[in-house]
């Protein structure tokens, strides 16, 4: 084994990486009886984190008055 192979990664370590960065998320689902789509769902997601220097797309700014 190298030292790759052996490195451990907390779960909480691992999401605060990949939230920092961000992550997209993508896919597809087809519920599909006797080759008939009957539904069909498609999945695209982006999870990121949030701060005061990246503000959240969702919050409207505050215009002065």
């Amino acid at each position: 084994m190298t030292v790759v192979e052996r490195r451990e990664i907390a779960l909480v370590d691992l999401l605060d990486r990949l939230l920092a960065g961000g992550v997209v998320i993508t896919g597809d689902i087809t519920l599909r009886i006797a080759d008939v789509d009957l539904v069909r769902i498609d999945l695209n997601a982006l999870i990121s984190s949030v701060n005061r220097q990246v503000p959240s797309p969702f919050e409207i700014p505050e215009v002065p008055s």
